[in-house]
């Protein structure tokens, strides 16, 4: 593990909404974990970004620290349990952790996105998986320490193919709802002891790389071209506009604040209506 730093020092922000937290961002070199990572420190918190790629995760700190918050930089493999402990445990012995986040995902191509389930193969469907192993590693490893501080939010991030409605997401789609159950059983045991966890479900980001990646891939497939299938893919909300990346983040924002506070065990859906209920 590796790691940058621009110190631990105090920082004032006003009335933010997460000033005085300490976020641990798990793939935050990718463009939502980038995202919700730069509003967390936008929005006072002191956030600890780590990622497999140390050039990608050491931007988005940069970035940050321009901006004026307070970032380090690390490089960790979320799906190694003993990496992931070790580097949580570091953290705590410097403070509380007070919010944990995990964006860590395969690239669509990895996975058969656009596939019907039919034409899956096994190895392609089990991709997606990883991002279970992933959250659940990272998911303990905080909540061994929240428990102990007998507080914290863990904010789980999924997507509208949780609930299916187009063709080709069988494989993320089951992956997401396994998610979606995980952060339910774990806010059932950890609420007791104060430590929230709450699952934000998004609709395709379209200005993320792997939705990009997913465009291209059912563009392809579907002959039109790329801005065409995206804006085929905003057709499927009630709002008919495309989500960003900084829907996400602010709304990530929200749910880890103590505005939120009495939210927990429950999946907030954020697909503008794209997946029901």
């Amino acid at each position: 593990m590796t790691a940058q730093s621009n110190g631990r020092g105090n920082q004032s922000h006003g009335s933010s909404l997460l000033e005085g937290k300490l976020a641990v961002v798990f793939g935050a070199g990718g463009s939502i974990g980038g995202a919700v990572a730069k509003e967390f420190a936008a929005e006072g918190a002191e956030v600890f970004l780590s990622g497999r790629t140390k050039s990608n995760v050491g931007e988005v700190q940069k970035q940050i620290v321009r901006a004026g918050g307070r970032a380090h930089a690390a490089v960790v493999d979320a799906l190694d349990a003993a990496a992931v402990d070790a580097y949580i445990d570091g953290i705590a012995k410097g403070g509380s952790i007070d919010i944990l986040f995990n964006a860590v995902g395969p690239s669509a191509t990895e996975y058969g996105n656009g596939k019907n389930a039919v034409n899956l193969s096994i190895g392609e469907f089990i991709v997606p998986q990883t991002l279970v192993k992933s959250q659940f590693i990272t998911a303990r490893a905080a909540a061994r320490q929240m428990v102990k501080q007998r507080s914290g939010v863990i904010l789980f991030v999924t997507g509208s193919p949780a609930r299916g409605h187009v063709e080709g997401a069988t494989a993320i789609g089951a992956a997401f709802g396994a998610i979606e159950s995980l952060s339910e059983n774990l806010a059932f045991e950890l609420s007791p002891t104060g430590v929230r966890v709450v699952t934000l479900r998004t609709t395709a980001n379209t200005d993320s790389r792997v939705i990009q990646q997913t465009m291209d891939v059912l563009a392809r497939k579907m002959n039109v071209t790329k801005d065409q299938m995206i804006a085929r893919m905003a057709s499927l909300n009630f709002l008919k506009t495309p989500a960003k990346t900084s829907d996400t983040a602010k709304a990530a924002v929200f749910l880890v604040s103590d505005r939120a506070r009495m939210m927990t065990g429950t999946v907030v859906n954020s697909t503008a209506g794209a997946a029901a209920d």
